[in-house]
């Protein structure tokens, strides 16, 4: 039996449903998260993890779960087979992918390690404790909090970049390259 689902009015085969939940998802995570970030105060030496900063460590917890499942369902379950394109873009596809994996993993151990030189206790949804990841006081933990911002505007410009992508294989090469992600239904 066919592992990917096969969709006949697009003549290509989809992302299984797991593959699906985990990609939108983590999309809907990085918009609770990105909004929360806007809106929290800023953090100064006093700060408490208190109201929409514990939101963003609870969220920041999730997300990092949620990308470590994907990256071992990734790992377990091959994606379907590439759409016909040029090498370059088989390369730069491949290669934001991984850069995409590899900051939704870096990005919140970064938030994390900055929260715990401060001595905040961060939680996975907000109830197991984890270990810290630097030394409260940590200068080095600190300097994280700077690095861990200027990192998620990254994100963001490379998340724009796939999504422009998508859109543009989508609406200009008209090959429904961006169904194959879509949930079924559409």
């Amino acid at each position: 039996m066919n592992k990917y689902s096969f969709d006949n009015s697009l003549g290509q085969e989809s992302y299984d449903p797991i593959s699906r939940l985990f990609h939108w998802g983590v999309v809907v995570l990085l918009v609770v998260e990105f909004s929360l970030a806007w809106t929290m105060p800023d953090v100064h030496k006093d700060t408490r993890p208190e109201g929409l900063i514990h939101w963003h460590l609870f969220f920041g917890t999730l997300i990092l779960a949620t990308v470590i499942l994907r990256i071992l369902w990734r790992l377990t379950h091959a994606a379907p087979p590439e759409v016909s394109m040029p090498r370059w873009q088989v390369l730069a596809a491949q290669g934001t992918h991984k850069l995409l994996y590899l900051i939704l993993v870096i990005l919140p151990l970064m938030g994390w390690a900055n929260a715990s030189s401060r001595g905040w206790a961060v939680k996975f949804l907000g109830v197991v404790g984890l270990p810290a990841l630097s030394p409260k006081g940590s200068s080095w933990g600190h300097e994280l909090g700077d690095i861990h911002q200027a990192v998620a505007i990254g994100l963001l410009v490379i998340i724009g970049m796939h999504v422009a992508a998508a859109f543009y294989h989508q609406k200009i090469l008209k090959d429904n390259l961006l169904r194959r992600m879509l949930p079924s239904r559409f």
